[in-house]
Parts: C-alpha cells; sequence; structure tokens
C-alpha cells in the first residue's frame, strides 16, 4: 500500500469512527430514584468534535495524517430550544488550555448531537480575554438572546514570576440568530471578580435582574460568596449595585466552600425553578454537586423552597475526568408539554443529559425536608418520615420488613 492509500485508508477510518460515535443511540439507565432518568452514555465530547477541527486534510501540508489541532474536552453548556431544535453552546477546551464555544444541534435533545460546522467567532472587547467559558445562554424578554460567560485575563498586579494568578469577570454578548454575535462591555462588579453570572429571562421593576457570585479573588470567595442577585438598568452598561446575596453558603454543607446559579431559572406556576452547584472539602479534594430551589413567582430574589442535600452528583465514570468529582450544569430546556432536559458536565471533561418534568422538580422541591444544619435535626427529619411511612403500612396491612400484604 503507497504513503497516500494509507492516507486515504487511515481518513475514512476517522470519518467513519467519528459518524459512528455521533449517531448511537442513547440509552435510560434503568436505577432512578424518582427525581430524573440519567442515561448511559455522554452525549458530547471531545471525540465529537468534527475531524476538520482537528486535521488537516490535505496531502501536501500532512502527508502522514496527523492530528494538527488537539481538543482535550468539551463541556459546561448553555442551552436553549431555538426553532424547534436542542442547540448547546459547548465549552470546547483545546490542548493548548484556551476554550471557545461552538454550538452543537440535537433534534431530539438526547443524543445524535452535531456541531455546527465553524466555532463561535465571538468577538473581543479593547482588553482582549485570554480564556472565556462557561456560557449561559436566556431568551430574554426584550427579545435578544443574550450569553453571560466568563471572561478571564491574567492579574495585572500579581508578581511577574506568577504566570498563574487570574482575574475574572463577566462577558457578555447577545444575537438573534446564534450566528452573528454583538459583544458587549463586560459587567461592572464594582470590584469583585465574578465567574458565575446568569441573567433572569425577565425584566424584574423595570429592569435587568442578574445572579452573581461576588468573589474576592478567582479561586477564593473570601468575603463573598454565595448566590448574589442585582438589578441593572441596561445590558450595555450593566452595573453591579445593591449587591445582595440570596442563597449563602453554609458550613457543613454541600455548599460550604462556594455556590453558584447554574442556568437561568425555569418559571412554574408555583414559583421560579433553580439549579445550581455546590461545592465542599473532602480529603480527596473539591466536590461539586448540583441541588435545587425555588424562587418566589413575584420576588424572584426571595427563596421559598430549599431543599437539603445535593439533587445530582457524580456517579461511576463521572467522577473521572481533568477535574475529578464534579458536576457542573450551565444549561437546562424545558419545553410546553413539562419536560425538562438538564446538560451537565462530569469532571470537566464530557456533556450529559438527565430528564425531569417540571412536576417532579417542583415536588421535589416542595416536598424534601430543608437542611437542618445540624445531625440531630437531620435524625428528626428521617425519623418522622419512618414514622409516617410505619402507620401507612400498619393501615393497609403491608409487611414492614417486605412491602408486601
Amino acid at each position: 500500500m503507497t504513503s497516500e492509500m494509507a492516507r486515504i485508508e487511515r481518513m475514512k477510518k476517522l470519518f467513519k469512527a467519528h459518524e459512528k460515535l455521533i449517531s448511537r443511540p442513547n440509552e435510560k439507565v434503568s436505577e432512578n430514584n424518582g427525581w430524573y432518568q440519567r442515561y448511559r452514555y455522554p452525549i458530547i465530547t471531545a471525540e465529537h468534535t468534527p475531524i476538520p477541527w482537528r486535521y488537516d486534510l490535505d496531502p501536501e501540508t500532512n502527508p502522514l495524517m496527523m492530528e494538527r489541532i488537539g481538543v482535550n474536552a468539551a463541556f459546561n453548556s448553555g442551552a436553549i430550544l431555538f426553532d424547534g431544535r436542542f442547540l448547546l453552546v459547548v465549552r470546547v477546551e483545546g490542548y493548548d488550555r484556551k476554550s471557545f464555544f461552538a454550538i452543537a444541534e440535537s433534534e431530539n435533545g438526547i443524543d445524535n448531537f452535531r456541531f455546527w460546522d465553524y466555532p463561535i467567532t465571538l468577538p473581543e472587547t479593547h482588553d482582549p480575554d485570554i480564556n472565556v467559558y462557561d456560557m449561559r445562554l436566556v431568551h430574554h424578554e426584550d427579545g435578544w438572546i443574550y450569553g453571560l460567560f466568563c471572561t478571564e485575563r491574567k492579574d495585572t498586579e500579581a508578581p511577574q514570576h506568577d504566570q498563574s494568578a487570574a482575574a475574572a469577570a463577566c462577558g457578555i454578548a447577545r444575537t438573534h440568530d446564534l450566528i452573528n454575535w454583538e459583544r458587549l462591555e463586560d459587567l461592572d462588579s464594582d470590584g469583585s471578580q465574578q465567574r458565575n453570572v446568569v441573567l433572569h429571562p425577565e425584566f424584574v421593576d423595570g429592569k435587568y435582574a442578574l445572579y452573581t457570585r461576588p468573589q474576592d479573588g478567582f479561586i477564593d470567595s473570601g468575603t463573598g460568596g454565595g448566590i448574589g442577585w442585582t438589578l441593572a438598568e441596561s445590558m450595555e452598561k450593566a452595573k453591579v449595585t445593591n449587591e445582595k446575596v440570596l442563597d449563602p453558603k453554609v458550613y457543613h454543607t454541600i455548599k460550604e466552600v462556594k455556590n453558584g446559579q447554574g442556568p437561568a431559572p425555569l418559571k412554574t406556576d408555583e414559583g421560579w425553578l433553580h439549579l445550581a452547584h455546590g461545592v465542599r472539602n473532602t480529603a480527596a479534594g473539591l466536590r461539586y454537586v448540583l441541588y435545587l430551589f425555588m424562587t418566589a413567582l413575584d420576588d424572584p430574589s426571595k427563596v421559598i423552597h430549599r431543599p437539603a442535600g445535593h439533587f445530582m452528583a457524580p456517579d461511576g465514570s463521572e467522577r473521572i475526568g481533568d477535574v475529578s468529582n464534579v458536576l457542573f450544569s450551565n444549561g437546562w430546556i424545558a419545553t410546553t408539554a413539562g419536560d425538562v432536559y438538564i446538560y451537565y458536565a462530569s469532571s470537566d471533561t464530557r456533556m450529559h443529559v438527565a430528564t425531569s418534568t417540571i412536576d417532579r422538580l417542583v415536588d421535589y422541591c416542595k416536598n424534601t425536608p430543608e437542611d437542618g444544619l445540624r445531625s440531630f435535626a437531620s435524625v428528626q427529619s428521617r425519623n418522622a418520615l419512618i414514622k409516617r411511612n410505619m402507620e401507612f403500612m400498619k393501615s393497609v396491612g403491608w409487611n414492614a420488613n417486605n412491602g408486601e400484604r
């Protein structure tokens, strides 16, 4: 076989394997707790990115058919239902550690996600981003689709020998078609660093409402911490004013180190439904999990239901990756039928989907006890549940040991 024939054969195998991967049907995992339905396969990985993004196909410049620009991970996706299609704005990270945004599309939201031909070419501001990531998509009441994301730059106040110190801000872009993007000024956060800002989908008192996470530093929350709330007059020169914390971090909970709003909340008949991430310390390092809470319809800054503990945590192979033991979500989609598609990343490496319904998620929030913040209070909650169950089983003649009559 000539070298040219070998090159062509390798190229065919690459495209064939890629098509097999992205066209693979997903499968429901049989075990579930009734809150959501997990699926067996990740929906997007680094290998899902198109072959032309990674390989030079020209025999003149790549006769050995080697990969030219590698992709390390594909994760932390914003999500939107657009013209009846499930679209994810994926954080794609190259081998060079630079992240960029790219749109992957699916007809059913569960499998067969295919990237558009080109990544998003996001305009820069006068102060160029070093890295951008974790976009939250919101189709706002004003008619624009906004993408809020973290823009990272080197900390100019750090000493020259420190090449890891970073400064984070909230970048803002908007679009009507998800192809042409207008870059606005970064959020003026009044001196705090912001890696986790989300736009509320409706006006509040005629203003734009933002969920923030004020931090003193890029990593450490310092005197800040918790999911914040602020109102802005405009998104064109958005500024944090009169910021308050509506969901604080709390000692010896799933959010003792830090917490942040995930995607924008979903509107339900009984309140705004929120998905967030919480971080705690362990002997093995930080552990990221997802949790739910609800706020009032007439005041999205007022928490009305706060179920204890995590809603989702890393499971099985989800625990392993570039940054292990992490679940993170910045995108979910609710359909008019009441179905909810939760898009989450595991260990800063790959994307997954879980499905649920508005009714199930609201039921979970309303009827899961709050955290009593003490072991004694946790036992009281569990004992109350056990007592009700014992009384119920006795009333219907069920055997308390095997659940049979």
